[in-house]
């Protein structure tokens, strides 16, 4: 019904531009308004050709934007095609603005409703109860990730696991309730009304054994969900290729190389460089500020860690009294970081001003030279010391294969209330899944995050 009614709305304002607000004598003759009556219908007949109704592209993703774009590119290649072909006269007007005004009325209208669920599920609502069957490390690593993202809407109400030697089960895992046996799924899901059952890989359930459980879910409501052995990788990396009558999943390499890291180095330059330009007035006043307000220097310069392990000079307005090295709190109690980030929430140390500008990633502003120079991007993992660099994993070096970034993950995820396991996971997961269009998402929401000012300090 949204999706007609925004058909309805693009369909008008192409009127509109028509027929530039007057109502001619005999409009009924004019092709125009024919075609923009069945706007509405032709439009919903898209949708359902390009399944962008089905459930389980609603809501979260964004196959569900492309599935719209896919909606509205398959609309204009028929109107096209029989255009040609019938050698029908159609208005430029429904081409050229009434499908392009739909088509982003639908976009929005449905962002404004996938928002409004998102809420909604954060308050226990619209939740799909969920089991997960694998075993206890595994499971609790999967329960605590969906927790963690509650707008996905599953909500584990239990587990399933491999029986042990002994014929034993645990009442409950790390407060998650066992119900059954991995061979008791199905009797579990009945007995529960579970709506979704997510697999994680164990030796237990092997092809067999998973393909005898589809089919006993097909009795059922329940979806079945198969988690991959890699995790943390989006799936337009992960391809079903057909091997010898297997279907294999095929992974992609990062897109780290090429012509899309060319790209994104152009538009790291020109979205620097036009920002120093505007942004230039707050960047004085911030840079006047400071220095009335306390002693020493505007900038302050700090050796980090960028790609390939190369130090640079980052910069950042001065938020801390000058001199702060030396000043440093020292002992573990005192750090409110997460193990190998040191962070004070109240750090003596930090000027009145500088809170403000911490708030609000004020501080940050001067590191638009650091992208500049190629040193930084707009986009990317945080900048780490290299006292932090010492510390790192195997995982946690793949963030050196890229530029680090003004903003990222992290920063639109709770910046310094993050564990260090969540601040290695959001690394490792953009560095894995890096796209522009991953890197125009975080820049959207980064707004967001700056105003709200949640973990910075």
């Amino acid at each position: 019904m949204a999706d007609a009614l925004c058909a309805v709305a693009g369909a008008a304002f192409g009127l509109l531009v028509r027929f530039g607000g007057t109502v001619p004598s005999s409009l009924h003759l004019y092709p125009s308004v024919w075609v923009s009556a069945a706007l509405p219908v032709v439009w919903v007949l898209a949708m359902l050709v390009s399944r962008s109704y089905e459930e389980r592209f609603l809501w979260v993703g964004p196959e569900e934007f492309r599935r719209v774009f896919r909606a509205a590119v398959l609309l204009l290649a028929v109107i096209g095609t029989l255009s040609w072909g019938l050698r029908i006269e159609l208005p430029r007007v429904f081409v050229v603005v009434a499908l392009p005004a739909v088509t982003v009325l639908t976009l929005a209208q449905r962002y404004a409703q996938r928002k409004r669920l998102h809420r909604e599920r954060g308050r226990g609502r619209y939740q799909q109860t969920t089991l997960i069957v694998g075993h206890p490390d595994a499971v609790h690593a999967l329960q605590r990730e969906m927790a963690r993202e509650v707008y996905h809407g599953y909500r584990v109400v239990g587990c399933c696991l491999p029986a042990n030697a002994g014929g034993g089960l645990p009442v409950s895992i790390r407060g998650l309730p066992v119900l059954g046996a991995v061979d008791e799924v199905a009797d579990v899901v009945t007995r529960n009304q579970v709506d979704t059952v997510a697999v994680l890989p164990c030796p237990e359930l092997d092809g067999s054994s998973l393909r005898r459980l589809g089919w006993e879910l097909e009795k059922t409501s329940a979806e079945l969900l198969l988690a991959p052995a890699v995790t943390d990788v989006v799936g337009s990396r992960v391809q079903i290729r057909p091997v010898c009558g297997l279907p294999l999943l095929h992974m992609e390499r990062p897109e780290l190389h090429g012509g899309r890291r060319l790209a994104k180095e152009v538009l790291d330059a020109a979205g620097a460089f036009t920002l120093l330009l505007v942004l230039a007035p707050v960047l004085l006043g911030v840079a006047l500020a400071v220095r009335v307000t306390s002693y020493g220097p505007a900038l302050y310069r700090q050796d980090r860690i960028g790609r390939d392990g190369c130090s640079f000079p980052m910069l950042k307005f001065r938020t801390m009294v000058d001199g702060a090295e030396r000043l440093a709190p020292r002992g573990e109690q005192e750090c409110d970081g997460n193990g190998v980030l040191f962070k004070l929430r109240r750090d003596p140390r930090v000027t009145p001003l500088g809170r403000l500008l911490r708030r609000h990633s004020l501080d940050e502003l001067p590191q638009l030279l650091n992208v500049l120079r190629g040193q930084m991007s707009l986009v990317g993992p945080r900048p780490p010391l290299a006292s932090e660099v010492q510390r790192y994993g195997l995982d946690m070096r793949r963030r050196l294969l890229v530029k680090p970034g003004l903003t990222g993950l992290w920063q639109v995820s709770g910046r310094s209330d993050l564990s260090w396991d969540d601040s290695v996971r959001m690394d490792v997961r953009y560095v894995e899944n890096w796209s522009l269009m991953l890197d125009f998402m975080i820049l959207w929401k980064t707004f967001g995050a700056v105003v709200r000012g949640r973990g910075a300090y």
